[in-house]
């Protein structure tokens, strides 16, 4: 088959290394790739938001599946339009990707149908959001306050005090720093517990559940500062049993598939369900339409599955059966960011060295993905906030742990930064039994 990835970041690139695994794929082309996707498969400079080019480029190229990485082509109903020039898209279209681009659907969703989530509230009134944090802080409750539309998983805050909760109010609706995204705003009940992230792939009747992920969205150590994109992640989570993974699949997945179906919505792609798991409960943080990233950067790994075959028949609605699928090794994958990233929005170009060096140490055990970087005058620089994302695998989740922070510690560019304690307390606990 010939394939096209959609997109340019570290997730894209884990795509294009795992599908080019599969015997039945004959080519690979991307849009608009990245210096470390040019190494696998052959770039196109057209913009993933640039749904109608893509659209037609994917016709010209006769290509036999369109697997699309980022959120924002699915919101601009890509999909759709390859499904009317009957090329089968791995991602929902526009409908079906509303579970991310609006929280209002995505909450109203899980209240409809009995999905256990926080407690909510949405405002368009920036002042009657205030009053209303005014009151439940009073009251004792901490909140988190979130943008309504896409923000690249930077549009949640998590305030530690009433003042900063208003703040975020401010930031999103008066400020707009996320445009028209923070129209409107959801304010819900703060859950304690531990994160988890469940990424299913569905065509829409049929589940087949990928090995569990813990994400890192805080920037800096010990889940402090801003929060940003994702600085890591790493896979399988010990805390997802078996027990767990089917209640979760019982009471958030399959309600979910349900409720699109009773829209009249085929939702063919992925479900990503970002978890809460509060005395032994999952609660449903968020609902995503695509791959997690830095959790595609873990969990392919880490699966001895031809994904494209899965792919292909998720995109064209031929999923057999219902099930899980386990993970053969661990993966902890760690991301370099540029300095700054999380505080401020402008990286200057910093030319990057020894990745050769890490590719050297991780050898056949681990991989160096491209997020954001690009060629100038010949030499591989920094273009972005995050700009690789260091993975190693081992059937111990210790020695990964370990392989990934040593591999991302050799990585030189001016002000890189990366977090040292991605998947620490489970490492910990790991060493101390």
């Amino acid at each position: 088959m010939k394939v096209l990835v959609v997109g340019s970041g570290g997730r894209e690139h884990a795509l294009v290394w795992k599908l080019k695994q599969s015997p039945s794929c004959g080519e690979i082309i991307c849009a608009p790739g990245n210096p470390g996707i040019g190494k696998l498969a052959d770039c196109f400079p057209i913009l993933a938001a640039d749904t109608l080019h893509l659209a037609d480029f994917a016709k010209e190229q006769a290509v036999d599946l369109v697997a699309v990485g980022p959120e924002r082509p699915l919101a601009n109903g890509l999909a759709d339009e390859l499904q009317a020039a009957g090329i089968p898209c791995f991602g929902p279209g526009e409908a079906g990707a509303r579970i991310e681009w609006s929280k209002l659907f995505a909450k109203n969703l899980m209240l409809k149908w009995g999905i256990p989530t926080a407690p909510f509230a949405f405002f368009n009134d920036p002042s009657k959001a205030k009053d209303y944090i005014r009151k439940k802080w009073a009251a004792g409750q901490q909140v988190v306050v979130k943008a309504d539309g896409l923000c690249e998983g930077k549009g949640v805050y998590v305030p530690e005090s009433e003042e900063e909760a208003l703040r975020a109010v401010g930031i999103i609706m008066t400020e707009k720093k996320f445009g028209l995204a923070g129209e409107w705003v959801v304010v819900e009940e703060r859950l304690f517990g531990q994160e988890l992230t469940i990424q299913a792939i569905t065509d829409g009747r049929k589940l087949v559940i990928l090995p569990p992920a813990r994400d890192y969205k805080y920037r800096n150590a010990g889940d402090k500062g801003p929060m940003t994109g994702g600085m890591g992640a790493y896979a399988p989570v010990p805390i997802a049993t078996e027990q767990l993974l089917a209640e979760i699949k019982e009471t958030i997945l399959q309600p979910a598939i349900k409720g699109f179906a009773c829209e009249g919505i085929a939702y063919r792609g992925v479900l990503y369900a970002g978890l809460m798991i509060v005395e032994g409960k999952p609660y449903a943080l968020e609902f995503n339409c695509r791959l997690g990233d830095p959790e595609a950067q873990a969990v392919l790994p880490v699966i001895d599955e031809d994904i494209l075959q899965l792919f292909f028949a998720t995109a064209t609605g031929n999923l057999t059966e219902d099930r899980i699928i386990s993970a053969s090794r661990s993966a902890v994958c760690v991301v370099i960011a540029s300095e700054g990233y999380g505080y401020k929005q402008e990286y200057p170009n910093q030319v990057i060295t020894h990745l050769d060096w890490a590719a050297d140490i991780l050898k056949e055990d681990g991989f160096v993905f491209h997020s954001n970087t690009k060629w100038q005058n010949s030499k591989l620089v920094t273009n972005g906030g995050r700009v690789l994302t260091v993975t190693a695998w081992d059937k111990s989740l210790v020695r990964a742990g370990s392989l990934a922070n040593y591999a991302a510690s050799k990585i030189c560019f001016a002000g890189s930064y990366f977090r040292p304690d991605i998947g620490y307390q489970t490492l910990h606990y790991q060493r101390s039994t």
